[in-house]
Formats: structure tokens, C-alpha cells, sequence
């Protein structure tokens, strides 16, 4: 998942270009016919190991996996939520974009062809197992939202490892990002131990 390197970290978000976010204007997630799915449908296998991006995912961040013999498809195992602190069942676990699919679309990738779009919503150091109701409650928020609109995790004690991702992901995929979500990813990676 993005990067815990506090130097390329530091480097990605000052690579970052401050701006307004874009509009929504197109966004549609949703794949059910007629809709425009401008992300693709979820959880490919982008990397052809036969193993879509969520068992993938779930086999990386969960203990205890156990499996169905000779299938990725993860039937049991326990996540150490690092959004909360908290333990939780494999039943009640989401996988979450780090950086959201609206926050991509609205700061850069509106403007990308599909195929790159389909490339960033499975990129597996976007992807994180979290708890369920955390991840719903979360939505598309970000860190230096306005309002009820900024979100950093509950676990202050995760706060550097998220700006972290956030940051690197962000670089990554040259995205924009506004000067008060700058403003907190600066001040998440102030908390990082030297």
C-alpha cells in the first residue's frame, strides 16, 4: 500500500500542484446497466495472478486467513483495523481507497482515458482492509475537507502512515490537491517518529 518511506512521502506531496477541486460533473461509480462505471468495474485482477484486488488485499492485511483450497477468495480471518485500533472479524471488513475514487476524480483523473482510471481504482497501495462501519462513515472525505467534509482516521496514532499513502498515491497519479488538504497532510506527517 503506497509508501511508509517518510522521505518519498515528503517528496510526492511537494510535487503535489495546489488547486481548487474540480467538479463531479460525470462521476458515476456504479456499474449496473446504463451506468458509466467511469472507474470500471470494482475489484479486477489488474495484475493477471488469477486473484482479484480484493482477495488480494484481504490476504495482505488480514491474520489468520483461511481459504477455500485452490481459490484466492479469503473466507475467514481477523484485521488489526489500523483506522480505529480496533480487532475486527473478516465479515465486517471493507477494503477502502486510501485516496478516494471521487477525491481522484475531482482532482485530476476526470480527465484521464478509462483505462487509466480502471489502473488507479485497483491499485493495490491504494487499497486498504478497514472496518466496515468506519469505511461507510468515511465516504469520500479527506484530510482539510471543509467542514464536516475533512476526515482523518479515528486512530491518531495512524495518522502518519495514512499521509504517508495519501501523499505518495496522490504523487503517483499527479494529482491536484487543495491547500488545506496540503495543510493537514503536512501536519499528519509531523506526527511520523524520526
Amino acid at each position: 500500500m503506497g509508501t511508509l518511506d517518510m522521505a518519498a512521502a515528503r517528496t510526492a506531496l511537494d510535487g503535489l500542484t495546489v488547486a481548487v477541486p474540480g467538479r463531479m460533473g460525470g462521476y458515476e461509480r456504479d456499474c449496473d446497466k446504463g451506468a458509466q462505471c467511469v472507474f470500471g468495474r470494482p475489484w479486477q485482477d489488474t495484475d493477471g495472478d488469477g486473484c482479484d484486488q480484493r482477495s488480494q488485499v484481504l490476504a495482505r492485511d488480514l491474520v489468520d486467513v483461511e481459504r477455500k483450497p485452490g481459490r484466492c477468495a479469503v473466507t475467514a480471518g481477523t484485521l488489526h483495523d489500523p483506522y480505529t485500533g480496533k480487532t475486527v472479524d473478516r465479515a465486517k471488513v471493507q477494503i477502502e481507497h486510501v485516496v478516494p475514487l471521487a477525491e481522484m476524480w475531482r482532482s485530476g483523473a476526470a480527465k484521464w482515458p478509462i483505462a487509466d482510471r480502471v489502473t488507479a481504482a485497483n491499485d493495490l497501495g491504494n487499497l486498504i482492509a478497514v472496518d466496515g462501519k468506519t469505511n461507510q462513515s468515511r465516504g469520500d472525505k479527506i484530510p482539510g475537507g471543509i467542514g464536516a467534509q475533512h476526515w482523518l482516521p479515528p486512530n491518531t496514532g495512524y495518522h502518519c502512515s495514512f499521509a504517508r499513502i495519501y501523499a505518495t498515491v496522490k504523487g503517483r497519479y499527479k494529482l491536484t490537491v487543495t491547500a488545506p488538504e496540503r495543510a493537514e497532510l503536512i501536519k499528519a506527517l509531523e506526527t511520523c517518529p524520526a
